[in-house]
This record gives C-alpha cells, structure tokens and sequence, in this order.
C-alpha cells in the first residue's frame, strides 16, 4: 500500500519558513527598495558596439563630461551601455560625434547598437498601468477559480481555493521582488518593462501549478467524501509532487540556458523567471494546498 505523504501535519513549519522569509523581502523592499530603470524613472539609453577594443568606462565619462546623471556600463566583451537623463534627437548626435571623434579608428569601428528614450510621463503610465494590470489578473485568478472549483463547496467555499492560489502566488511574488531589491542595492540591476513581464509569467505559473494541485484534491473529494478533506490534500499534493518537480526541472534548464548564454537584454529577465519557477513549485506543494487545510480548521472555530 502507498504510503501517505502527509503535507498538512507538517504545515506549521512550511507556514513559519514561508513567513520568515517574506518579512525578511518586504523588509529589503522597505530599506533598499527596487532600482527603477529608464522604463519607469524615465531617461535615454544608447548601446555601443567597438569592433577591436573597447575603451575604459572612464574615459567614456570623460567625453561625456557635461551631461547630466551619467552612468556608463560594460555589456560582454566590446560593448558599452550608457545611461542618462532624457535628452534630445540634438543631443544624441552630439554625443554620437563625440564617442566616434574619441576612440573610432579603421579598425575600431564604432557601432551605435540600440538608442531608447523614455520621458517622465510616458515613464509614469508606464509604472501605474502596471500596476492596474497584476490588480486585474489578481482578481481574475480569484473569480476563475472560484469558478472552477464550485463544484466542491464543501468542507471549504470555492473561492477559498482561489484566495489560496493568490496567498502563494503573492509569496513568490515578494520573494522575487525582495531578491531583486538586494541586486539592485549592491549590483546596480535595474527592474524594467521585461522585469514586469516576468512578474505577470511567474504569476501565471504559480497559479497553475496550485490549480493542479487543487484539481487532483477535487477529484480525490469527490472519491472520498467531504469528511476526509485532510487525506484528500495529502493525497493529492503526493499525486502532484513528481509532476510538478519534473516540469520545473525542464523549464529551470531551459531558463539557466538563456540566463548563461541569452546575452544582456534578458540575463536579468531570466533570472527573475528561475527565482519565480523555484518559489512556484514550493508555494504550491508546502503551502497553497496546506493552506486548505487550515481554512478548514478556521470554520471548524467558528462553530
């Protein structure tokens, strides 16, 4: 006979892992904060290439010498990321001179890769709509689930499952953000557009492998009957662990590959998809679906 792998008994330690290591990201996120880059603080960005050899950061910021907020960055092995605040069409030509006067040879051909200018209201609605957006798929998560689950309202409502989809998908999320503060802090990495992007995927991912978790407690009720809520969840989290473990497993190879090898423009993007898929996969097993077991326990209370 199968042994029963008894996730809710142990739920108290996954719950105290869990919360310990939120508090300790929302306190980065208080203290250091996220680095914003030219997509939500607003500013320009010009990408350079240098066919031999690339000069030091700092006699780039000696031509640059006049311009304000300047940040020079080595990208690989002959490029060069410099980070400004919003300038003109003028002003890009000019500084385009200036680079190509300064250290262009015919052999070391300068090559201008990628210009981008934000300005601070497009940087604004920017970083609100973003917001909006993971409010919406929130509540949308939420109502679907609920949904989807209406068919077993009892012990626990339906939309209790959704709420529970949302408890660890917000763990992940703050874990990753928390994650990020400190990169940001010590490393300079800036959170952007794609930084976004990847939110919104791992808040997909984590709901997703909490609904499957879910799915197989459904039909494990459905079997048992409602006085075995607790079986149903341990039976269902161990039906689920191998499937769950195997799908990360191929998407983390997946992702270290591009993080290694994608280049600059998703390095940090990839990065925030691993930290997202590895909290996904814990939240889902260790605490999404234990945490049914404690709404249960609540409405037990309250009788």
């Amino acid at each position: 006979m199968k042994k029963n792998f008894k996730i809710v008994d142990y739920r108290k330690v996954s719950f105290t892992f869990s919360a310990v290591i939120v508090g300790i990201s929302i306190i980065l996120l208080a203290v250091f904060g996220l680095k914003p880059g030219i997509d939500f603080a607003g500013g320009s960005l010009m990408e350079f290439e240098f066919a031999t050899e690339r000069p030091n950061n700092s006699e780039i910021m000696e031509v640059l010498e006049g311009y304000e907020s300047v940040a020079v960055q080595s990208v690989d092995e002959k490029g060069v990321l410099i980070k400004m605040k919003f300038i003109g069409e003028e002003e890009h030509k000019d500084i385009l001179e200036k680079v190509r006067a300064s250290f262009e040879t015919e052999e070391n051909r300068v090559l201008e890769q990628r210009f981008e200018t934000i300005g601070p209201t497009i940087s604004t609605q920017l970083r609100e709509r973003s917001v909006y957006i993971i409010l919406t798929v929130i509540i949308a998560i939420v109502l679907y689930v609920a949904y989807a689950f209406r068919r077993v309202s009892r012990p626990i409502q339906s939309w209790k499952y959704g709420v529970s989809a949302i408890i660890a998908l917000v763990h992940d999320v703050i874990i990753t953000l928390g994650i990020f503060a400190i990169l940001g802090r010590y490393f300079g990495v800036e959170i952007n557009v794609a930084f976004v992007v990847a939110l919104m995927t791992i808040l997909g991912y984590s709901v997703n492998d909490s609904i499957v978790v879910f799915d197989r407690v459904r039909e494990n009720l459905i079997k048992k009957g409602s006085d075995r809520f607790v079986e149903s969840i341990n039976q269902g989290v161990q039906d689920t662990i191998p499937r769950s473990i195997n799908t990360s497993a191929t998407t983390l190879l997946v992702l270290t590959a591009l993080f290694l090898f994608g280049g600059e423009s998703i390095h940090y993007f990839s990065l925030a998809l691993i930290i997202g898929i590895l909290t996904g996969t814990y939240s889902s097993i260790f605490l999404a679906a234990p945490l049914l077991a404690t709404w249960q326990d609540l409405a037990k209370r309250k009788k």
